[in-house]
């Protein structure tokens, strides 16, 4: 979560909001991936860091599902990252700030309880939660 938090940070001041994301392989330890939003800077609404996350891992493994791979995010997963989430069947999901308003995971659709989901990953919420809402926190009120 250090390193997501790290990324999170640098989204920050690119004017990004600051998300965090990192891919582990969970056997060999390995990280597949580090991203950050890049929606401003891509102009690409699903440029959110956990999907930036899943499509380096994939192309890293070589392949479309990271069954072995725990996905660490300093933000609660919006729908669609959730569902790119279960399509990708990473075994372990651990996010930092939950996110009542815009959350897929714990609040709003709650993906992976539907009964349609496929893959449902372990979630571990709350981890790092302080620093990560924090740092929304500051990067909000210096826009309003």
């Amino acid at each position: 979560m250090t390193r997501a938090l790290e990324a999170a940070r640098a989204a920050a001041g690119s004017g990004e909001v600051p998300v965090g994301a990192v891919l582990v392989h969970a056997p060999s330890g390995r990280v597949l991936a580090v991203s950050a939003n890049r929606v401003e800077a891509d102009c690409d609404p699903t440029a959110h860091a956990e999907m930036l996350a899943i499509r380096e891992a994939a192309r890293r493994m070589g392949e479309p599902r990271l069954v072995d791979c725990d996905l660490y995010v300093t933000l609660e997963p919006c729908a669609m990252c959730a569902q790119a989430i279960a399509h990708a069947r990473i075994r372990r999901l651990v996010f930092g700030a939950y996110d009542p308003k815009g959350g897929g995971v714990e609040h709003g659709a709650r993906v992976f309880a539907l009964p349609t989901c496929h893959h449902r990953p372990e979630v571990v919420g709350g981890v790092e939660e302080t620093a990560a809402a924090a740092l929304l926190r500051a990067f909000f009120a210096e826009r309003r």
